[in-house]
C-alpha cells in the first residue's frame, strides 16, 4: 500500500455518498472517483451534479477499486457488500463505510470479507443535515467535522493510514475509538439529542401552525427532528443498547426539573439551569 489509494468507489447516492464524490473529485491530483446508485434517475441527477463517473453497473462500479466505500443504511451493507464480492471486488481493497453506528458492521462484514482478502474499517464521518437525498449533497460537508475511525477487525496499519489521509483531505479530523466506545459515544452526543429534537417537536409543535411564532431558540432545537424518520428508526434501533442508558437519564434529569417547578424551589431551579450553561459553555467547538 503506497499510502494513497488509487480507485476510489462509492457505493450509495445519498447525502453523503454524494457529498464525498463532490469533494474527492475537487481536489487536485485526487485518484478517479466512481459513484455507484441503484436507480438510474439518481445517475442522471449525479451527472447533472457534475459527478464525473457515476453508474448503476455494480461490477463496473467496483472494477478496480482499492477503496470502496459503503454511503448507504447500515442494514443495506451486508446485502451489497456480498454482491460487490460476486460483482468482482478486487482482492487487496479496503473497504470502509458512513454508518452511524460501527458494532454491527464490524459483525457483519469484517468475516464477509475477510476470506476474499478484503479488509473493513469503519469510518463515521460526524457530518450530515436534516435534508437527504443526492439533491443536498455537498462538497465542503466534511470541512471541520470530525471522523470517528475503528479497526475492530484489525486491517493492517498502511490502509488504516490510508484512510485517515483521504478523510483529512476532505477536511476532516480523525479519532480512533473501538467499536463498542464509538456507539456509546454516539448514542449520547448524536441520537440522543435527536431523540430529544423529536420529543421537543412533538410536544411544542402539537399546533404546528404556533411555530410561526417561535424564534431562534425552538428552531434550533427542532431542527434535526425534520430528518429522515425511516432512517433514524434503524439508527437508534441499530444502538439501542448504547442508547438506553442516556435516555434513561434524560428522563430522570427532566422528573428533577418537574419537581423543582412544582415545589416553586426558584433557587433550586437556577442551579439546575446553571449546571446545564457551565455544560454548554464548555463545550469545545470542533479542532
Amino acid at each position: 500500500m503506497s499510502g494513497k489509494f488509487s480507485q476510489i468507489t462509492i457505493l450509495g447516492g445519498g447525502l453523503l455518498g454524494g457529498s464525498l464524490a463532490l469533494a474527492l473529485s475537487a481536489i487536485p491530483g485526487s485518484p478517479p472517483v466512481r459513484l455507484w446508485a441503484r436507480r438510474a434517475a439518481t445517475v442522471a441527477e449525479a451527472r447533472a451534479m457534475g459527478i464525473p463517473d457515476v453508474t448503476d453497473d455494480l461490477a463496473a462500479a467496483v472494477a478496480g477499486a482499492d477503496l470502496v466505500v459503503l454511503a448507504v443504511p447500515v442494514g443495506a451493507m451486508p446485502e451489497l457488500t456480498a454482491a460487490a464480492l460476486d460483482a468482482g471486488l478486487c482482492k487487496g481493497c479496503l473497504v470502509t463505510d458512513v454508518g452511524s453506528v460501527k458494532g454491527p458492521p464490524h459483525k457483519a462484514l469484517g468475516p464477509l470479507l475477510l476470506p476474499g482478502g478484503v479488509h473493513f474499517i469503519g469510518s463515521h464521518p460526524m457530518a450530515g443535515s436534516e435534508l437527504n437525498g443526492l439533491a443536498a449533497a455537498q462538497g465542503d460537508l466534511f470541512v471541520g467535522a470530525a471522523c470517528l475511525l475503528t479497526n475492530d477487525n484489525h486491517a493492517p496499519a498502511p490502509l488504516a493510514r490510508a484512510l485517515e489521509a483521504l478523510w483529512e483531505s476532505v477536511g476532516c479530523h480523525n479519532t480512533w475509538l473501538s467499536a463498542a466506545i464509538h456507539d456509546e459515544l454516539v448514542a449520547r452526543i448524536s441520537h440522543l439529542p435527536h431523540v430529544v429534537a423529536a420529543s421537543a417537536a412533538r410536544v411544542c409543535l402539537r399546533d404546528p401552525s404556533e411555530g410561526r411564532f417561535g424564534g431562534g431558540g425552538l428552531r434550533d432545537t427542532t431542527r434535526v427532528a425534520s430528518g429522515n424518520a425511516s432512517m433514524w428508526a434503524e439508527i437508534l434501533m441499530e444502538n439501542r443498547d448504547a442508547l438506553l442508558g442516556p435516555l434513561r437519564e434524560i428522563v430522570d434529569d427532566l422528573g428533577d426539573i418537574l419537581a423543582l417547578l412544582e415545589s416553586g424551589d426558584q433557587n433550586a431551579t437556577c442551579k439546575w439551569l446553571a449546571s446545564a450553561k457551565q455544560a454548554r459553555d464548555a463545550m469545545k467547538p470542533p479542532s
